[in-house]
């Protein structure tokens, strides 16, 4: 999830506070940034209402753009 660490690092912010805030563990944040595990849809979600950004680009690091 590329995309994921990128806009964690962009705002400044740790995995252990973005893991609290998301009521995740530290480990399972550390997981889906190494592509170790992936969310279920509700996390992406959370994930996405939380940065502020698409879906896509937390998998991605992009937004999604039509070809």
């Amino acid at each position: 999830m590329k995309g994921l660490v990128e806009i964690r690092k962009k705002k400044g912010y740790s995995q252990l506070k973005v893991a609290l805030d998301l009521s995740i563990s530290r480990e399972a944040l550390s997981y889906y940034e190494n592509d170790k595990r992936s969310p279920d849809i509700e996390m992406l979600n959370k994930m996405s209402d939380y940065f502020n950004v698409s879906i896509d680009y937390l998998i991605n690091g992009k937004e999604f753009t039509k070809k």
